[in-house]
């Protein structure tokens, strides 16, 4: 019997959705909606992989919090491309996993890229990870991406644990927007520079930071961003995890009391609400200028507090000067 003209239809419907799939079909595993819109039933095996570039995810702190689908991945790949070879080799010793390692980071990008994508090209399976949480957040993988989708190399990311993520879910902040700002600069200046083209973002904001910067890059929040609140994570999924929120001013004063945390620290700062367009008091005004007086210089101070405040910049450099006189 012949076929209706809708069943010829349907047919040419299908073949039409299968067709131009550069990318081979995603297994899924645990009820997610697979490549056709149905949902797979857990996998009992794992598939054989096809060579291209696969980014893993590895724990920022609990060695536990590896996916099944990462470990497949790392016992069947050719290499497996590291920030920091000796720190993933202890993770691949705890799950007895024994591959060659190169290393791949900021300062051998430019000679280490181009083995990396020579190697694709030769039909391996290359897995890239990094020292902790998700690749290519603060590193330069997203150069061998970048290469890979220019030359039809397949690459694709293996989901897993991100200290920006843990961070921001435990701050008790909005999450419906938020922007990662990565480190802050190293210098007072630059920082708040950096803070400044910041303050108008309708987003939590998150930051990386190194234990010795915390507490006078959390001061110079302050100053820029004003009376927000704001939450610092330290030690993400270790046993001396710890989320310590509060505004920005009273978690500048505790660190730069406590001193230095140890550990990987995060910060999320909350999104600019209305009221921080009001025009700032004197008694605001004169705040911020004694919180910026402490770390930075009389003129990095006043630019600061004009750009956090939108206060005449002549008449915040005058109180500037009788401020800093009587500290003196």
């Amino acid at each position: 019997m012949g076929k209706s003209g809708a069943e010829k239809n349907r047919k040419s419907k299908r073949t039409d959705r299968s067709s131009g799939n550069s990318q081979p079909p995603v297994e899924s595993i645990g009820g997610e909606p697979s490549h056709d819109g149905h949902l797979s039933k857990p996998a009992t095996a794992p598939k054989p992989l096809v060579p291209g570039l696969y980014l893993v995810a590895t724990p920022i702190g609990n060695s536990r919090d590896i996916t099944l689908r990462a470990l497949d991945t790392l016992r069947v790949a050719d290499v497996i491309v590291c920030e920091d070879t000796r720190v993933s080799a202890k993770l691949l010793a705890i799950h007895e996993i024994r591959k060659p390692l190169v290393a791949y980071h900021e300062h051998n990008a430019d000679k280490a890229g181009p083995a990396i994508i020579e190697r694709l090209r030769r039909g391996e399976i290359v897995a890239l990870v990094s020292d902790a949480g998700t690749p290519l957040i603060s590193d330069p993988g997203y150069r061998l991406v970048k290469t890979c989708a220019k030359e039809d190399l397949y690459v694709t990311h293996l989901p897993g644990p991100s200290s920006v993520l843990t961070s921001l879910v435990l701050a008790g902040l909005p999450t419906d927007r938020f922007l990662f700002a990565g480190f802050p600069p190293n210098k007072s200046g630059k920082r708040v520079s950096g803070f400044e083209e910041l303050k108008s973002v309708p987003a939590s904001l998150v930051f990386l930071e190194s234990p010795k910067r915390l507490a006078k890059s959390l001061a110079d929040m302050a100053v820029v961003f004003g009376l927000r609140e704001a939450a610092v994570g330290r030690e993400m999924t270790k046993k001396f995890e710890e989320i310590r929120r509060g505004s920005l001013e009273e978690l500048a004063g505790h660190y730069a009391d406590a001193g230095s945390p140890r550990g990987e620290i995060t910060i999320v700062v909350a999104p600019p609400e209305a009221a921080e367009e009001e025009e700032a008091s004197a008694e605001e005004i004169d705040a911020l200028l004694i919180r910026a007086l402490k770390n930075s210089s009389l003129k990095d101070a006043v630019a600061a507090v004009v750009a956090a405040t939108g206060a005449v910049k002549r008449g915040v450099y005058a109180r500037a000067l009788e401020l800093d006189s009587v500290r003196k």
